[in-house]
């Protein structure tokens, strides 16, 4: 007799776009829409201590309300959808190999236990092991619980972002191409706080990577 899961009778999983019932966190159908779109937006900046900032998605709509149900609603298994949507983009994944190290931006330890993970982290370790790429986390590192950046104004943000973190064993970074990973590019005032940190210890050149942009910030 074959074995009935009560569970997927009860709570029957849906597709996180349409809401299609699937077995998976995304339909076949909604995964291939979203793979013919143009996943790889790379912009160059001259003022900035990183020089580039590779972007998947504009903040919005679906996109995020996925992120934010991933970010704060204890949802972390939607790390397994941002991670295919990377990993079977060959673009984008020919691109991140030509850097040596992830490494995600961090959160207060507080808010880690608080939450239960890092967000950032989850998703780029598991990038950094398809790809074998070097993943830290004890590098870089949050040192004060501050206020949410997505509840400030932008002047708040980069005042928010300012001596907040802190860099350790610096030999592992030295002359390396480092990729900084975080799930959203707003105003660019955590991504910038953290490179200036990274750039000054001997990091040759910064890559910003995020899923997504908030567009309407810039």
């Amino acid at each position: 007799m074959q074995k009935i899961d009560l569970l997927s009778l009860l709570f029957p999983k849906k597709c996180i776009l349409c809401g299609k019932r699937v077995n998976n966190i995304i339909c076949n159908h909604c995964f291939v829409a979203i793979s013919k779109q143009n996943l790889f937006h790379l912009q160059n900046y001259s003022h900035q201590f990183f020089q580039k900032h590779l972007y998947m998605f504009s903040y919005e709509g679906e996109i995020r309300k996925i992120i934010l149900n991933y970010k704060f609603n204890n949802q972390s298994y939607l790390l397994d959808y941002f991670v295919e949507i990377i990993i079977k983009n060959e673009k984008i994944c020919r691109f991140l190999k030509t850097y040596d190290i992830i490494i995600p931006v961090p959160i207060h330890k507080k808010r880690k236990n608080e939450r239960g993970y890092n967000q950032s982290e989850l998703i780029s370790k598991v990038i950094a092991k398809e790809l074998n790429i070097k993943h830290f986390t004890d590098v870089l590192v949050k040192t004060m619980n501050t206020t949410p950046q997505s509840s400030l104004t932008k002047n708040e943000r980069f005042a928010n972002s300012k001596n907040v973190y802190k860099i350790q064993n610096i030999q592992k970074i030295k002359e390396k191409r480092v990729i900084l990973f975080d799930d959203i590019f707003t105003t660019g005032a955590t991504a910038n706080s953290c490179a200036r940190l990274l750039k000054e210890n001997g990091v040759k050149e910064i890559l910003i990577f995020t899923i997504a942009k908030d567009i309407l910030k810039n």
